[in-house]
């Protein structure tokens, strides 16, 4: 099977394990296969070129072989770029990048800001499912702990040193509004500041890993990757980390299971402004091989701010809507450096003010949103997993797609400033 990926690499990720029913008799395997197949047709043609088994399909979305075998290739003109990207002035670069931004948004097979054909095979599966079984409604693991909607996470990726001054305005905007996030460091572009890190893990932030040095060509060969992820590791000991995000959002899902992480936020669902354009499709976390993915699912504030020229969150916010919907999670990633734009920190704070008055929403760090999920995944019962709930979905009538009742949620979302 000619995949951009190994499709080993996805399997653990089937409606099933999305889902995760708990219901007694259990599904069988042959009802969940006749359910898949029977929704497939929502996905995309390419999606469905190796058949409609969940194997050939998780290859071809989360794992984007839809896009051919050298989707994670750079391409001649990317490398050419990245050559000479240091003396290109920025405001050139910004034209460039809206340029092409603007061409392949129109020449992607998926549909941005907003792609919900992933969302609707997995409704769709159950829906299925519920017609082959008889079934009037199944409970299930409730997605987030306590019954929660959604998952909201914040996530900065900090790329010079002038950003990196930055960090502590971000990082006392977001404590002022009861939030934490992560901040991702390049270990070999600047000279880090150790204490500034210190402060924000006491502080409860999160500490991550951008890269190695931010150059563009970290995949650019295997060898030369492998060298690097080497010292990428060191550096994830060193700062006590466990979650990585590559530079640029260049990715290679092969290559990246030689990083020793919890879990990586590179991927995303849908994005044509990144130099490898595509998306995985899910607005939920899924396993990719030995880690958890965490899919970035809202718009960039660089592409929204200075690609887009976005001067409100409308976008983020209509995203958030969408996630809440089908109670995914949406994973926001910023950089300091561009906050320091007042037009970008504005929108930003709008942003923050805005989600602050919500109170549906599970809010965590992305290294707890990724053990949650990994728990998620290996609990047999509700009891085995602590701030599980259960949640009952079933077919309604005149509705598009399977409907979801919650059980009543606590008053208040946890709080993480305590």
């Amino acid at each position: 099977m000619d995949h951009a990926v190994n499709p080993e690499l996805y399997e653990q990720n089937g409606p099933d394990a999305l889902w995760r029913l708990m219901t007694r008799p259990a599904p069988s395997a042959e009802e969940w296969a006749e359910a898949t197949r029977q929704a497939a047709a929502t996905l995309p043609t390419e999606a469905r070129a190796h058949g409609d088994d969940i194997r050939s399909l998780l290859a071809m979305t989360l794992g984007e072989g839809r896009f051919g075998p050298r989707h994670w290739e750079p391409s001649a003109a990317q490398r050419m770029y990245y050559a000479v990207k240091p003396a290109v002035p920025r405001r050139l670069s910004h034209a460039l990048r809206r340029a092409y931004g603007a061409h392949r948004a129109s020449a992607l097979q998926l549909q941005w800001p907003i792609e919900p054909r992933y969302v609707q095979f997995q409704f769709e599966t159950i829906s299925q499912l519920l017609r082959i079984t008889r079934r009037a409604s199944v409970p299930f693991l409730n997605f987030w702990p306590a019954g929660r909607r959604y998952a909201f996470v914040l996530t900065h990726d900090v790329e010079t040193g002038e950003g990196q001054r930055f960090v502590r305005a971000v990082a006392d905007l977001e404590s002022a509004l009861g939030f934490r996030s992560s901040f991702n460091f390049v270990p070999e572009r600047y000279r880090l500041d150790r204490g500034l890190m210190d402060e924000l893990r006491a502080k409860g932030f999160e500490v991550g890993v951008h890269g190695l040095r931010h150059d563009g060509k970290l995949f650019f060969h295997r060898q030369e990757f492998m060298r690097q992820a080497s010292r990428i590791n060191d550096y994830i000991r060193e700062f006590d980390a466990v979650g990585f995000r590559a530079p640029l959002t260049q990715r290679q899902p092969e290559w990246m299971q030689m990083l020793d992480i919890e879990y990586d936020s590179s991927f995303f669902d849908t994005d044509p402004f990144e130099p490898i354009t595509g998306g995985a499709m899910s607005v939920w976390p899924y396993r990719l091989g030995h880690f958890v993915e965490l899919p970035y699912t809202l718009v960039q504030d660089h592409t929204l701010a200075t690609i887009l020229r976005e001067a409100t969150p409308r976008l983020w916010l209509d995203k958030v809507d969408f996630v809440r919907e089908v109670h995914g999670m949406a994973l926001l990633c910023t950089h300091p450096d561009y906050l320091q734009d007042p037009r970008t920190w504005r929108v930003y704070s709008e942003f923050l003010h805005v989600m602050r008055e919500r109170d549906d929403y599970y809010h965590a760090l992305p290294r707890d949103v990724a053990r949650w999920w990994r728990a998620r995944s290996a609990a047999s019962a509700v009891e085995d997993l602590p701030g599980g709930t259960l949640a009952e979905i079933g077919q309604v009538d005149g509705s598009a797609m399977p409907s979801i009742e919650h059980r009543p949620l606590p008053a208040t979302r946890p709080d993480l400033t305590a």
